[in-house]
């Protein structure tokens, strides 16, 4: 199933889990998917993320996308347009799997929130260039990351305060 998520470019789709008595085998992208692949995947990488630790924020300015899965634990993933002010925050599980496309053009990042370590896979549609790399960063705690909407919400109480990875969960 394809989600669309409240700024463009953003959206997940769920990873379909097929299971036997040896294990389980799934697919997790595919050239077929519709519209939701429209991208040149160029390099995979594997990030291993220690309970708590915050990874944010960047942007890529030369047009890279990304696409992130959890394959263990669980993410607080991020992305904010400071244009719109609106924020988009997705939980990734590697429970019940989901690729998540975040351009790379908002300022991103995540927060691994399991008790576990969270083990993440992300596939980019630009090489990482060594001498130069495409990403403008700034502090995971940045007071600028202030939105005035969270997953199309104008109500939600992180509205209008800077961001908080560290917001307890609430209903």
């Amino acid at each position: 199933m394809i989600k669309e998520y409240s700024l463009e470019g953003i959206r997940s789709h769920d990873i379909n889990l097929l299971p036997d008595e040896r294990g389980f085998f799934a697919e997790v992208m595919r050239r077929d998917w519709g519209n939701f692949l429209p991208d040149d995947i160029v390099q995979a990488n594997l990030s291993f993320t220690y309970p708590g630790v915050v990874r944010a924020w960047h942007r890529h300015n030369r047009g890279q996308v990304d696409y992130f899965l959890v394959l263990k634990g669980a993410s607080k993933i991020c992305a904010y347009d400071e244009k719109s002010r609106k924020l988009v925050e997705v939980i990734a599980s590697g429970a019940r799997p989901m690729l998540l496309r975040v351009e790379g053009r908002y300022y991103h990042g995540f927060r691994a929130i399991a008790d576990e370590p969270s083990l993440m896979v992300y596939f980019t549609t630009r090489l990482y260039d060594y001498k130069d790399p495409d990403e403008e960063r700034i502090p995971w705690n940045d007071p600028r990351i202030k939105p005035v909407e969270v997953n199309g919400n104008k109500g939600d109480p992180r509205c209008g305060l800077p961001w908080d990875w560290f917001y307890p969960p609430y209903k």
